[in-house]
């Protein structure tokens, strides 16, 4: 998937309301099986990385590397910190 792509269905699953910002909630998410795609930054810790893999393949969830650090996508978000981990609800 092309960069701009996916931050254009990040941005739409802002708007929507079904974004799901942060590990905690993204795993948990996960775990109930109500994620479609999962985004990582570029930076991610290694830990996270696997925890997320591990979840998205027992719930069947796509994962997708961006290309941007962590404090980038917080400001595509609009937010004022750091995102390494957006979910985008089923």
């Amino acid at each position: 998937m092309k960069m701009a792509d996916a931050i254009t269905e990040i941005k739409k699953g802002i708007k929507e309301k079904k974004a799901v910002i942060g590990t905690a909630q993204a795993i948990k998410q996960l775990k109930l099986g109500r994620l479609q795609k999962v985004f990582l930054t570029s930076n991610c810790p290694g830990k996270v990385r696997q925890d997320i893999a591990h979840y998205s393949k027992l719930s069947n969830c796509k994962i997708e590397v961006l290309s941007v650090p962590n404090d980038e996508l917080g400001v595509i978000c609009k937010k004022q910190f750091s995102i390494s981990v957006l979910g985008i609800k089923a």
